[in-house]
């Protein structure tokens, strides 16, 4: 896909949704990286509910090994996988005590070592949290960018490497954001709504079934 298309996607789905960001509600790094933890197979809505009261109660890392695994369990078992979560959240907050001081580091490195935090996840803390760019690659962004011919490859982090490299890196971060709601609302994973999608027009998918 050439420069051109490329910068037509980038307008169009600009346009098409002017107000974009996370799903998840947040007013800290941490907080952040608890939600991050816990939206793994758990919607953001889900997960916006049940931090809606843990952070009412444990906003640091010294307040979360406060509460303890047990109760930390209660409060998040609506989000599924609560007993892994919760085991995770416990660790890896001792480990932000431990080695920074009990803030979340910015560096991808020391991200992915933390307990329950991948590369999606470590990419997410990064734009979200610190405003640096990367290109988080969950569900939609990689159905999206490979439907409509931004990336050909097999796995997420195949994807990730072959958007850095063709997309202007400022635009990584609003990109991501993009092709996520893109995703929900118009190329879905079943029946996508290509009579209505305003990229038809530069879409690989579009024009092999027409």
């Amino acid at each position: 896909m050439n420069n051109k298309l490329i910068g037509s996607i980038y307008t169009i789905l600009s346009n098409e949704y002017s107000d974009v960001k996370s799903g998840l509600n947040y007013n800290s790094p941490f907080e952040l990286l608890i939600a991050v933890m816990l939206s793994a197979q758990c919607t953001d809505k889900r997960v916006n509910q049940v931090t809606e009261q843990l952070f009412s109660e444990a906003k640091t890392p010294m307040d979360t090994l406060k509460i303890g695994e047990n109760q930390l369990r209660d409060i998040i078992k609506s989000c599924g996988l609560y007993k892994t979560k919760s085991r995770n959240i416990i660790n890896t907050c001792r480990i932000l005590i431990d080695k920074f001081k009990g803030n979340v580091p910015d560096k991808f490195e020391e991200l992915i070592k933390l307990p329950g935090i991948g590369r999606k996840s470590a990419n997410v803390i990064l734009i979200e949290a610190f405003d640096i760019p990367a290109i988080p690659v969950d569900t939609h962004v990689f159905r999206v960018s490979n439907r409509i011919g931004l990336a050909n490859a097999k796995n997420p982090e195949q994807t990730e490497k072959q958007l850095a490299h063709i997309l202007p890196k400022n635009i990584w971060i609003k990109m991501h954001h993009l092709l996520i709601i893109h995703g929900r609302k118009i190329c879905l994973a079943r029946n996508p709504r290509c009579k209505i999608c305003k990229i038809n027009a530069c879409c690989d998918f579009t024009k092999s079934t027409t």
